[in-house]
């Protein structure tokens, strides 16, 4: 009976982690990269936890802790209290659908938001306003995760 409920137990979790797998939205993806933290916490704090998690699809040029690292003093926490504007710059780095570096075309694309997102591409370099993508398509069942290095801030 002990060895009946231990297989079962086993598949029972196997079953899950595998489900997770298969079934990771760009929250979970961008929580399972690992370099995401910052970027997931300004997410949750400006409200797109859900926009994110249950609908899409969506590419997302998501800047990199490192990239949340560089900006000015304070800048993150005066973010972080500003929670209009917050959404207004991360729904900046969002673009309806999905879109593989393999398939950029330089020019300008509606963000999330509604203003115009600057794509240029430079012999597989790809740029999106002033920030460079250092990891690309980073597959999430409702969208693509696109790294960037820096967190734009310039609003149009």
């Amino acid at each position: 009976m002990k060895k009946k409920f231990a297989a079962l137990a086993s598949a029972l979790v196997f079953g899950f982690c595998a489900a997770d797998a298969l079934g990771a939205d760009i929250i979970a993806t961008a929580t399972t990269a690992g370099t995401f933290k910052s970027f997931l916490a300004a997410v949750k704090a400006a409200g797109f936890t859900n926009t994110l998690r249950n609908t899409g699809p969506y590419t997302v040029f998501a800047p990199s802790d490192e990239a949340f690292e560089k900006l000015p003093a304070g800048t993150m926490d005066a973010l972080l209290k500003d929670k209009a504007r917050l959404a207004k710059i991360l729904a900046h780095h969002i673009i309806p659908g999905r879109l593989l570096v393999s398939k950029v075309k330089p020019g300008e694309i509606k963000t999330l938001e509604g203003d115009m997102l600057t794509i240029t591409s430079d012999n597989g370099m790809v740029s999106v306003d002033n920030a460079n993508v250092t990891q690309s398509d980073i597959a999430a069942d409702n969208g693509i995760i696109h790294e960037v290095d820096k967190v734009v801030l310039d609003e149009k």
